[in-house]
């Protein structure tokens, strides 16, 4: 009797799992509904953890699923168990691998499409982003004197607006004049050109005459007007695109601030100060790289300026405000302008040509070797070799305004390079 009354509570104490929870999932049908709910929780994803299993005082699976709470991040991954058992992952079948691949590709190849259709207007952002970035330096100095920030801006856009029309003024007049002499002399040149007897002889050989009797029909005045309407077209695009970037230029400068905090919002918390430092210092140098540039140029068509007055050279504001433009390519604008003024100055003379081939080479050698070191080296720091060859890849990728761009993308490269990849190369 005792040992049967003793392996009674033993037998009790211990009871086989699936007995025992077949009988609680009998009498009780919410406890079940709730064991059942936890074990599909408890199966997805604590079928690795043991521990909890174990804690309870039968170590079943039911102890540990009751013991999940709904609020925690178990319960959020696995869900509330109201719609069921979660399935399966996905197998990564060669189907579902290629229909992806092929996504990805056409998503690609879409970003390349827009990014081709609007290189234009991409080209005109960049330009706009690099004046804003060269002219905050200026807002900032007339902020520090006591001015609003409106206030600064307008005064900066109102600067650069007298700028681009008094060159407009210097260039323009020119053109249209000597265009004009040119149109009244073409008779006179036309009858020097039939009393000469070589060029009539060359007339009547090659049937000059029939051969332009022959153009002057109505599909060429016809293509005549169209290269007209053509150049037209040219000349209004022009100026869509000089406003263009002028108001780019006026939003960036006045949200400057505004875009710079967004851009280093995106950047995660823990690399966010890192990266702020860095970019300050590579608009720090964009900024004085543009600021030298412009200080370069106007001295050299300053120095041209004067120059012309002394050797009497015609127009000479225009060709001083082409010297400067030129001025801001890197590299082969000192010599461009040198090489158009030194054109008008044989045309004007002889001796007038030789003195503008003569200064414009001493020029340059005080520009390479004095004035270019003292202003754009202490700012920019970029090596010589690299800025030829950036200026190189600007041409060829974007033109003349690659070239401007050129050197502060290197600058920026080359201070990304020195203090993140290099310091992360040698803790490796």
């Amino acid at each position: 009797m005792t040992g049967g009354a003793s392996a009674a509570p033993t037998g009790a104490a211990s009871p086989l799992p699936g007995s025992d929870t077949a009988t609680r999932r009998g009498t009780d049908p919410d406890e079940s509904s709730a064991t059942s709910a936890g074990e599909g929780s408890a199966t997805s994803t604590g079928r690795g953890t043991d521990t909890g299993r174990g804690t309870g005082p039968t170590g079943g699976a039911g102890d540990a699923t009751a013991e999940v709470d709904p609020g925690s991040a178990t319960a959020v991954a696995t869900g509330s168990g109201r719609f069921g058992r979660p399935g399966r992952p996905l197998r990564r079948s060669s189907f579902l691998i290629g229909f992806t691949g092929a996504l990805g590709v056409l998503l690609a190849y879409t970003v390349f499409l827009g990014i081709r259709n609007a290189s234009g207007i991409l080209v005109l952002v960049v330009i706009a982003l690099f004046l804003a970035v060269g002219l905050n330096p200026a807002v900032v100095r007339l902020r520090r004197w006591g001015l609003p920030h409106g206030l600064a801006v307008t005064l900066v856009v109102l600067t650069l607006l007298l700028l681009i029309i008094a060159g407009l003024v210097a260039l323009v007049p020119p053109m249209v004049t000597q265009t004009g002499q040119f149109i009244e002399q073409l008779p006179s040149y036309v009858e020097e050109l039939r009393r000469n007897r070589t060029v009539n002889d060359l007339v009547v050989r090659y049937d000059v005459m029939q051969r332009v009797q022959e153009l002057a029909n109505a599909d060429t005045v016809g293509r005549a007007l169209g290269g007209v309407l053509g150049g037209a077209q040219l000349i209004f695009g022009t100026i869509f695109r000089v406003l263009t970037v002028l108001v780019l230029t006026i939003y960036f400068l006045a949200y400057f601030d505004k875009l710079r905090d967004l851009g280093y919002a995106l950047v995660p918390r823990s690399r966010r100060q890192r990266v702020s430092l860095i970019g300050d210092e590579i608009l720090t140098k964009v900024g004085a790289y543009m600021v030298g540039a412009l200080s370069i140029a106007v001295l050299a068509g300053a120095t041209t300026f004067v120059f012309a007055l002394v050797v009497e050279l015609p127009y000479p504001f225009a060709l001083a405000v082409v010297v400067a433009v030129t001025d801001l390519i890197p590299q082969i604008g000192a010599t461009l302008g040198a090489v158009i003024v030194s054109l008008v100055g044989f045309a004007t003379g002889l001796p007038v040509g030789i003195a503008c081939v003569v200064f414009f080479v001493l020029y340059q050698q005080v520009e390479n070797y004095l004035i270019y070191p003292k202003i754009m080296r202490r700012s920019v720091e970029v090596n010589e070799v690299a800025a030829l060859l950036a200026a190189l890849l600007g041409v060829a990728l974007m033109g003349v305004v690659g070239a401007l761009i050129a050197i502060p993308v290197v600058a920026a490269l080359q201070l990304i390079l020195r203090e993140v990849v290099l310091p992360r190369q040698e803790r490796r």
